[in-house]
């Protein structure tokens, strides 16, 4: 169920007239009208949230959240008038934290135990603003800035105030009070250069500069579209490039150019698609944390919102074997999916990585790998257990060879696997074996990694969230607002 979040500018900027007759505000309130017309024809949009959030303070500025209806959000929007400053950084936090409200109470960051791509809740933020300098009460600034303050108890385990699976989108208007004669761009619409456009590209979205109306139409259209049930993941290349494959001249012309590709580092989506019998996305294995647990560690490291995932480009065989679960995810098109693509090469893969999630290697094991499909006409990447070219072997003796009996050298060899793999894969294993048919394999003694006053933290907050009268004052009023 995809979360919809207009963040509406009512700076007094956007009283200005254009050309058209209406304000800016006029036409911002038509473009979400005109957006949810859009999006109403694909059925898909029944289990729509739609929020709105404008320019004043919170907790004033929050018109429609969790709480309030369909009815409370049209309303809302139709009343809202432009009167204040341009307070972007300040909005846009209120915005993302009223996005992460209920996140800690449902665990879906599994914070410290690895990502799963199958526990999220896909939100895009749609910024509708005239691009005008950025005010506050005391300063005119060129720079957005984000409070790093926040009343969210639990908001220090992510070092920036978005997830992996919300997007930021700007519409920045620059429709004229007179009517123009110059044309418009060819092509797509192009970003802006307002201050909002780097926030929207490190979330995975992106601004579009609307000089028409005729524009905002194309803009609407493209944003509908980009509606996907997904999580951003940044892959970076390690080691080197591959050598280039023989007779495949474009290939080894794109290859021979010395300094950095634009495939050697793509910040993109995965496509998380939801089962079908179930209707909700479905999956098996986490991505792994960019740190080895420490039991003694009071306090977790904070995670950057989207998981650095480095590809090797040592080709390797992709490995699957019966019974063992893994995972699989489209990757967005891309460069690097553009590259993979033009080697041809289905039969083979890259080993994908996250720095210092093993216990003594800096690049880590691998955990899964990018392979193109069969038809050459996407990438995906394939998610397996930690260290799969170790366990899978083992496992495949164990049914093959040991017939579900293993010996004590087989034993021997899985416990020395044990020691290399993150202690938070333990219960997606234990559900993988049993899947296979050995369900006492694992002690069920073994620990999750966590030291206690981890554990007693993260419970402690998912109860704050939960009842906001018994956390602080101004986390409170935030809770009573959403």
């Amino acid at each position: 169920m995809p979360v919809l979040l207009f963040l509406i500018d009512t700076s007094a900027s956007m009283n200005q007239r254009t050309h058209l007759g209406t304000t800016y505000l006029d036409i911002a309130k038509g473009a979400v009208e005109t957006f949810m017309k859009l999006r109403g024809r694909d059925p898909a949009s029944r289990g729509d949230r739609y929020m709105l959030v404008n320019f004043e303070d919170a907790p004033f500025g929050i018109k429609a959240g969790w709480k309030e209806s369909h009815a409370t959000f049209m309303t809302e929007l139709r009343n809202l008038q432009a009167t204040g400053l341009t307070t972007v950084g300040q909005s846009l936090r209120t915005s993302f934290d009223l996005l992460n409200l209920n996140r800690l109470v449902t665990g879906i960051d599994n914070y410290g135990q690895g990502r799963n791509p199958f526990f999220l809740e896909p939100a895009i933020i749609i910024a509708i603003s005239d691009g005008n300098k950025l005010t506050s009460s005391n300063s005119v600034q060129d720079e957005l800035h984000l409070p790093l303050t926040t009343p969210l108890p639990g908001s220090e385990l992510t070092k920036e105030p978005f997830r992996w699976d919300q997007r930021l989108f700007a519409l920045v208007l620059r429709i004229p009070g007179n009517a123009s004669v110059e044309t418009e761009p060819l092509g797509g619409v192009p970003p802006d250069d307002s201050p909002i456009t780097p926030m929207c590209e490190v979330t995975g979205g992106r601004s579009y500069s609307v000089f028409s109306q005729r524009m905002l139409n194309q803009c609407l259209e493209s944003l509908v579209q980009k509606i996907q049930s997904g999580v951003v993941i940044n892959f970076e290349k390690t080691g080197p490039d591959p050598p280039p494959l023989e007779g495949n001249n474009r290939e080894l012309a794109r290859t021979s150019g010395s300094g950095p590709q634009p495939w050697h580092c793509c910040h993109k989506l995965i496509y998380v698609r939801p089962n079908l019998k179930t209707g909700v996305p479905i999956g098996h294995w986490p991505i792994p944390e960019a740190f080895w647990p420490d039991q003694n560690s009071p306090t977790l490291p904070p995670r950057s919102a989207h998981p650095q995932v480095r590809f090797s480009c040592v080709d390797a065989e992709p490995m699957v074997i019966d019974k063992v679960p893994f995972d699989k995810y489209e990757l967005e098109p891309s460069p690097l999916t553009q590259y993979i693509l033009e080697r041809k090469s289905p039969h083979t893969c890259w080993q994908v990585f996250v720095s210092n999630s093993a216990k003594y290697s800096d690049l880590g094991q691998p955990f899964g790998y990018l392979k193109a499909s069969t038809a050459l006409n996407c990438v995906n990447l394939f998610v397996m257990p930690y260290n799969y070219p170790v366990l899978l072997p083992l496992l495949d003796d164990l049914i093959k060879v040991h017939k579900f009996k293993p010996t004590l050298k087989w034993r021997q060899s899985f416990e020395n696997y044990l020691k290399t793999m993150p202690p938070y894969y333990i219960g997606s294993l234990r559900k993988a074996l049993r899947i296979m048919g050995a369900p006492n394999l694992l002690a069920d003694n073994m620990e999750y990694g966590l030291s206690y006053s981890v554990v007693s933290y993260l419970k402690k907050l998912s109860q704050q969230v939960c009842f906001p009268s018994q956390a602080s004052r101004s986390a409170g009023e935030v809770g009573a607002s959403l």
